[in-house]
């Protein structure tokens, strides 16, 4: 609870330090975003749908009045257990006119910090890819509405059935098929953004067979560079905090040509929906999401090209099952130790 209310406050500390000051750098499309107030101003509106991104627990505990839940972080209600959009269009239109979204909805997603922060940019890009154009993301989220001085409430809303139709929007749904063309060089004019870690972009972290990252990136920005530091009054170290600002965001992707097709990739195609979400808010003419990512990339054996500075990377499962082991014998180690123990007793 106490990390928890030094993390609003902080928040609070950044967004009243910014508003009222002018940004040097302006939204293209600054109605991606709303405010507390916009969504106070809505909750009430039978065409508008605020949409808790977070567990069910979470929400239980307490959300902002008038908010559904779809049952689980967003980013699990609206994939497959594979981390990856339903192949099968109908189930969004059945799912989606389900909880009340219609395609005259206004459809407003909002997360909790850092943690549920690309839960709602994974409804963003869904939606947006379903062809809805009518979606929008809470800047600064749950803890934004708490710095207006807005409550929260326990009581669940449901909101009536009504009909969903998709246009899906090809072009917002980067393949591996394209990604291959990039990587062989066979696709010119095309920028490819890599949204993980350092780590995981050499080869250090490897979250898949293979580690590395996929060959012609144009830039590697993790999602967190893309978000405001500050310092964290607790531990004196600056940390990034889940507020989009065009400042920010502009700088982390300056080198880039907004004209040009723009795809962001990660381990599971989820930061990279940020990354996705970013683009639109500064106008980017054709952006995209690589849905299947590292994860689909760097588990088939050299089905796809992999680039590292000190040469492809794997993964070392010798290294892994010997570590396991040793933890296996602390481990029956300690339970005898413990046995021991209530012997005595």
């Amino acid at each position: 609870m106490r990390r928890r209310l030094l993390y609003v406050l902080v928040v609070g500390v950044f967004l009243l330090t910014t508003v009222g000051l002018s940004s040097a750098a302006q939204w293209a499309n600054p109605d991606l975003l709303v405010t507390p107030e916009i969504v106070k101003k809505n909750i009430d509106n039978p065409n508008w749908v605020i949409v808790d991104c977070r567990d069910l627990k979470d929400y239980a505990k307490g959300h902002i009045p008038g908010a559904i839940s779809l049952g689980k972080r967003c980013k699990k209600a609206l994939r497959d257990p594979s981390s990856r959009l339903y192949k099968n269009i109908s189930w969004y239109e059945k799912f989606l006119g389900k909880v009340g979204i219609g395609n005259d909805t206004h459809v407003v997603f909002y997360y909790e910090g850092l943690k549920t922060i690309t839960d709602a940019t994974v409804g963003f890009w869904t939606l947006e890819y379903l062809g809805h154009d009518k979606v929008h993301i809470l800047n600064g989220g749950i803890e934004a509405w708490r710095k207006a001085g807005f409550r929260l409430t326990k009581k669940p809303t449901k909101k009536s059935p009504t009909t969903f139709k998709a246009k899906v929007v090809k072009s917002r749904y980067a393949t591996t098929e394209e990604i291959l063309k990039i990587a062989k060089g066979q696709l010119k004019n095309v920028q490819l953004i890599d949204s993980r870690t350092k780590k995981e972009f050499v080869g250090k972290d490897i979250r898949a067979i293979r580690g590395g990252h996929v060959p012609n990136v144009t830039i590697n920005v993790s999602h967190l560079d893309t978000l405001p530091k500050v310092k964290d009054p607790k531990t004196g170290k600056k940390k990034s905090i889940a507020v989009l600002d065009p400042d920010v965001v502009s700088k982390a992707f300056a080198k880039l040509d907004k004209n040009k097709r723009t795809i962001a990739y990660c381990q599971t195609g989820t930061r990279s929906t940020l990354t996705y979400l970013q683009l639109r808010l500064l106008g980017f003419k054709n952006p995209a999401n690589w849905d299947e990512s590292w994860r689909v990339w760097g588990s088939h054996y050299n089905a796809y090209p992999v680039e590292a500075p000190n040469g492809e990377q794997w993964y070392n499962f010798a290294k892994v099952n010997k570590t396991l082991k040793k933890l296996q014998k602390k481990i029956k180690k300690l339970e005898e130790k413990i046995k021991k123990l209530e012997g005595k007793k």
